[in-house]
């Protein structure tokens, strides 16, 4: 997990925005990244549940790469 060190800016009395080391930033960013390729992935499988499917094995061989 990513080790966070914000630091808070006020506005008017309210905490407004939150200022992160760029690292920290950048780590989170592709956290994020990695979050959504894995909902993208989990969509993909839902969609083609119930689906035949081939083994690696299998692709290798229709591909004449074994």
């Amino acid at each position: 997990m990513v080790q966070l060190h914000p630091q808070f800016l006020p506005q008017e009395g309210k905490t407004e925005f939150v200022v992160l080391p760029y690292a920290e930033f950048l780590a989170l960013q592709e956290l994020l990244e990695d979050l959504e390729d894995w909902e993208d992935l989990q969509a993909a499988k839902a969609e083609d549940k119930g689906e035949p499917s081939l083994s690696l094995e299998e692709v290798k061989r229709e591909l004449d790469l074994l």
